[in-house]
Formats: C-alpha cells, structure tokens, sequence
C-alpha cells in the first residue's frame, strides 16, 4: 500500500467488504442488469431484489412516482423467486466477482425461514437480509418490522435455520425504532439496516385519485435522508450489533455521514435510478474525501461524530 493509499475495507460484523458501499435491494435488480456499465466486483456488495419462496408479480402499475428530492415507490415486492435466482442469476454474479446479500422475505415465519434456508450457503452469498419492512405488503396486516413482537417471531423462525450472517431491515414506519431494533438483537440479527421507505402518498389532482394504483408506496430518496441519520444514530448507541446506514445517499459526503453516526457500511438505493455506476462513485469519493484528510482507514471514521 502506498504512502497515501486509503484502506477502504470495512466489517460489518463477520463480513468484510472491500470498501463501504453495498447496491441497495429493489434499485439494483438482481445486479447482473447492471454488468456492462458496472464492475460488479468493485461495488462493496450487491444487496439482490426481495427474494420468495414462489416467483410474484409485485402491485398493478402505475407504481412508481417521482416526488421532490425523491420518489415513491409501491412495486410490491415483485421477483422471480429464490429458485429461479440461485439457478439463473447467481452464477452471473459469482463470475463477475460480486458479493452478493441476499434479500428475502415471505408472508408467515416458516415462509420466512424456508426463503431462508435455499439460500443459506449458496456461493457469493455473504450475508442474508430479511426484509419485513415494506410498506407495499397489505398481507401482512402492517408492516412487520414496525412491531418489535412481530419482528421478533420472524427473526426467531430465521435463525435457527441458518449459518450465514443475518441482516434485519428496519421500517421507519414506527415509533420506537430503537425497540425493533433491540427486539431483532436479541432474537439473534447479526446486524441491522436502516431505513427502509417511509410509507407516502402521492395525489393526481386533474383526475381526483391516488397517483399510485395501490394509493400510498415507500419514500425513498434524499427527502428521508435526515430521518435515516437520526435513527441510525439511535441504533448505534443502543445496540451492541453493526447497522448498516440506507437513506437518500448520493455522494460520498452524504455515505460518510452515516459512517461518521456509527454505521459500519451503508447502502445506495435511489440514486442508482439516475447513475447505475452510484455505488462505485460514492466509494471512490469516500475514498478521496479520506486521502485528502490524511485518513489512512475508512473504518477510523465509523463512529467518529463528535457529541
């Protein structure tokens, strides 16, 4: 490593990556769209499409709504299931050297749990992310992650059944995200993330009805980002488990904020919409923010903010 070479390695617990930055689910596809216009190995990780046991078709369109500094989003969760991934599309991402988290979710604990278990161990999956806190899933009568009970029994179905770390997602959509997170801990998350998308409405006023066919979808986008900081915030002084930090990054600034409130690693979501190669850039730019500082390791600025 040369005199002013940055160090961009993280933990996030077991996990190493190679820089920071993960390619947040439901905004990357399946990463392999992306191959061409993207290294994938050079993105930290791939956090794949919410994966289920049986291939779903998501909510009826109109779904997905630009809003000021940010957009809505009610895609409901469409994929082409667990099989079809690790049969078709995992290969790929095994080829180009990609780290790949492994989103999933289903509509009871063993759903869960089986989703789970096909994926557990499957090769250049470092991590599986359960995912309860959509606010694009009526079925499950509220969200999930929202309720620390709730939460708690998915994460108790889960955890036995496999070996690989286990990411819980987190829903700001609650008031006491510290509690969820808490509740997820002890139940035996490896580490958690947060946020997911606020839930929002959007209106078509010429016609009098919900811009959304399902009315209201997740807000995602640099209009959540102080919400994300506050709560990621929160976390990293009330659990002992890394978090991972989601919410409006764009640049490599807004990332080393959430390093600079505790998180370990963040995701880029939205910005990927508008600039496929997001992921990469923000790791380069934390890169070069750090080289100008002097800052040897991205990881000394984890957990730096001043009190």
């Amino acid at each position: 490593m040369s005199a002013d070479a940055v160090d961009s390695r993280v933990r996030v617990g077991a996990v190493e990556l190679a820089n920071p930055v993960i390619a947040a689910s439901g905004t990357f596809g399946y990463g392999t769209e992306f191959a061409g216009l993207v290294p994938l190995g050079a993105v930290g990780a791939i956090a794949v499409k919410g994966l289920s046991l049986r291939p779903y078709d998501g909510k009826p369109a109109p779904r997905l709504i630009e809003t000021p500094a940010g957009m809505l989003n009610a895609i409901g969760l469409q994929n082409i299931g667990v099989d079809a991934f690790v049969r078709d599309r995992l290969p790929d991402l095994v080829r180009a050297g990609a780290r790949v988290v492994a989103n999933f979710w289903g509509d009871s604990p063993e759903e869960f749990a089986a989703c789970a278990e096909r994926l557990d161990g499957a090769p250049g999956v470092v991590a599986l992310e359960l995912n309860a806190a959509s606010p694009n899933r009526p079925e499950w009568g509220g969200v999930i992650a929202a309720d620390p009970s709730a939460l708690a029994r998915v994460v108790r179905a889960v955890r036995p059944r496999v070996r690989s770390p286990l990411w819980v997602k987190l829903s700001p959509n609650t008031a006491d995200i510290v509690g969820v997170g808490r509740a997820a801990a002890a139940e035996g998350a490896d580490a958690l993330c947060a946020i997911n998308t606020l839930r929002g409405m959007a209106v078509d006023l010429e016609a009098r009805r919900p811009a959304l066919a399902s009315t209201t979808g997740g807000l995602s986008g640099p209009a959540i980002k102080p919400v994300a900081l506050a709560m990621v915030y929160a976390l990293t002084r009330a659990v002992t488990v890394p978090v991972v930090g989601i919410g409006g990054i764009r640049d490599g600034g807004d990332a080393l904020e959430f390093l600079a409130c505790g998180a370990s690693a963040v995701q880029v979501g939205t910005a990927t919409f508008y600039d496929p190669t997001a992921p990469v850039r923000v790791a380069r730019e934390i890169e070069r923010w750090c080289r100008r500082r002097g800052i040897r390791a991205v990881r000394e600025v984890c957990g730096s903010l001043e009190r």
